[in-house]
């Protein structure tokens, strides 16, 4: 794995040097975009608009307009505009890990402490197993500021970015008309979520469609015409929902063991 960051955790007066890796990858299958005619690759150009030609990356910076005037940005003063958050995730406070709501929770990291950082990286381990807190704090990754969760997890630290509140959409424009549930719908709709109650395991669930894609690449790949499966999809109605339920239980499908 390669580090995406470096830089230190400070916890209190004690700091910890640490290296952040990515904890998840990429499991989409890579497709090319071609043209239709010749499946020659397409390929993306960085156009100046006022010339029509293509632009190097060395000559590409970064502007912000303001008062209809572009504000070219250097590198610099994106460390400039907090180079503590670029270089510390300062832990600000700590709190219960179950009160952070899971619609905040975003991209995870792996935390691997540096060699001087062992006993530190490690004693901030242990007090978060023993306390059942998490620490949350704030730094900057990629010219952007994050609030983050450090929490413990196996023998290790992992790192959670954190949505900011403003991110996060209201249900308002939704449109959630009432509806009536008799009794027996409720009874039976409980008894066939205890048929289907199991322990989780995520083992279990496999990407199946980006399998059974990979088996169409191949099948076209030796020529064999690729079998489509059928979908009809019936949605319940309202008026039959008790005996949709009651059919469901009947019906021996999967069943927690």
């Amino acid at each position: 794995m390669r580090a995406i960051w470096s830089g230190t955790i400070g916890f209190g007066l004690v700091n910890i040097p640490v290296k952040l890796y990515s904890a998840v990858k990429d499991s989409r299958l890579d497709l090319d975009m071609l043209d239709k005619r010749d499946q020659a690759h397409i390929k993306f150009h960085r156009v100046n608009e006022s010339t029509g030609k293509e632009v190097p990356w060395d000559k590409i910076v970064k502007g912000y307009q303001y008062n209809d005037e572009y504000i070219i940005l250097e590198d610099e003063d994106f460390e400039a505009a907090s180079p503590e958050k670029t270089k510390i995730i300062t832990i600000e406070s700590f709190v219960e890990e179950t009160e952070i709501d899971d619609i905040y929770f975003e991209t995870p990291y792996f935390i691997e402490p540096e060699k001087s950082g062992t006993k530190a990286y490690a004693l901030l381990l242990k007090t978060l197993e023993q306390t059942g807190k998490a620490g949350i704090g704030r730094f900057v990754l990629r010219t952007s500021e994050h609030i983050v969760v450090i929490r413990p997890r196996d023998n290790y630290l992992l790192l959670h970015q954190l949505r900011f509140q403003e991110e996060i959409r209201t249900p308002e424009e939704l449109t959630l008309p009432a509806a009536r549930i008799q009794k027996k719908e409720l009874d039976m709709a409980v008894k066939l979520v205890e048929s289907y109650t199991t322990e989780f395991d995520i083992s279990r669930f496999k990407d199946e469609y980006h399998a059974e894609l990979l088996k169409i690449i191949k099948q076209k790949a030796s020529g064999k015409k690729r079998a489509v499966k059928k979908m009809n999809v019936v949605h319940t109605k309202s008026t039959d929902l008790f005996s949709q339920l009651k059919a469901s239980l009947g019906s021996g499908g999967k069943r927690a063991s």
